[in-house]
C-alpha cells in the first residue's frame, strides 16, 4: 500500500461557501494545504474566479495560512456537461424533477470529483481530501451525504492501494453553524471575507449584493445562504 503524507491536505475548492470555510479549516490543521477546483461546464461559472479571490484575500490576511497554503489546480471535467443538461450545466428551469431530485442535480458529479482529487493527491504525496459537502441543510443531492462520499473514498483506497482518508467538517452542521466554524477559525475577518468573496448563486449572479453575500436570492443555494447568514447573526 502507498503511504501517503496524512500532514499534507488537498481541498475540494469550488469558491462557494462551503468549501471556503473547509479550506480556512484545513489551514488550521495541516502543515500544507493545496486547492482543486472543476471546470464541468457550469452556468456559474463565476465561481471559478471567486476561488482565485478567496485563496488571495487568505494569504494577505492570514500570512500563518498563507505560508500553508500550496498551488491551486484546475482540472477539466466537461464529460459532465457533455453527458446530459442540467439547470447546473444549461438553461433549465430551476426545480424538482420527475425522479423527485433537484434539476440542479449533476449526476455522479461529486463521486468524480472525489475520484479526480484523490489521483492527484497520489501523484503529490497528499494523504488527506478535505471536502465542504454536507447533509444538514442541503440541496437534496445523493452524492452530498455522508455514506456516498465515505463509501466512494474505500473505492478509491481499494482501487489506488493506498491510505488516503477524506475529511468532511461541515458535514453534519447547519449553515449558520458553518458561518460560527468560519468565526471561531479567523474570527469576523474570515467571514467578512468569504461573505464577500466566495460565490453560491447557481445562477452566477454577482451583479446583486445582499447582507449574506451576492447572487440572484431565489435560487435554492441563495436560499440556503441567505436563512443560514440570518440564523447566524441572530445567534
Amino acid at each position: 500500500m502507498r503511504k501517503l503524507n496524512h500532514n499534507r491536505a488537498l481541498v475540494l475548492f469550488s469558491g462557494g461557501q462551503d468549501s471556503s470555510i473547509a479550506l480556512a479549516w484545513a489551514l488550521d490543521r495541516f502543515d500544507h494545504v493545496e486547492t482543486i477546483g472543476f471546470d464541468y461546464g457550469q452556468r456559474h461559472a463565476v465561481e471559478l474566479g471567486a476561488r482565485t479571490k478567496v485563496r488571495r484575500e487568505i494569504e494577505d490576511v492570514f500570512p500563518h495560512w498563507g505560508a500553508k497554503l500550496g498551488e491551486d489546480h484546475r482540472i477539466a471535467a466537461k464529460g459532465l456537461y457533455e453527458i446530459g443538461e442540467t439547470a447546473m450545466t444549461a438553461d433549465v428551469e430551476i426545480g424538482m424533477g420527475d425522479d423527485n431530485l433537484p434539476t440542479t442535480f449533476v449526476p455522479g458529479r461529486n463521486l468524480v470529483f472525489l475520484t479526480l482529487a484523490a489521483g492527484l493527491s497520489y501523484r503529490r504525496n497528499i494523504g488527506v481530501l478535505v471536502a465542504g459537502m454536507c447533509e444538514t441543510d442541503y440541496s437534496g443531492y445523493p452524492d452530498c451525504r455522508e455514506d456516498a462520499l465515505q463509501r466512494q473514498t474505500e473505492a478509491i483506497r481499494l482501487g489506488m492501494e493506498t491510505d488516503i482518508r477524506l475529511e468532511t467538517p461541515l458535514m453534519h452542521i447547519s449553515k449558520a453553524e458553518s458561518w460560527r466554524m468560519a468565526e471561531k477559525l479567523g474570527g469576523e475577518t474570515a467571514v467578512e471575507i468569504i461573505n464577500e468573496h466566495s460565490h453560491t448563486c447557481y445562477r452566477g449572479v454577482r451583479s446583486t449584493r445582499h447582507e449574506w453575500g451576492y447572487g440572484c436570492g431565489d435560487c435554492p443555494a441563495c436560499e440556503l445562504r441567505a436563512k443560514g447568514w440570518a440564523e447566524y447573526r441572530a445567534g
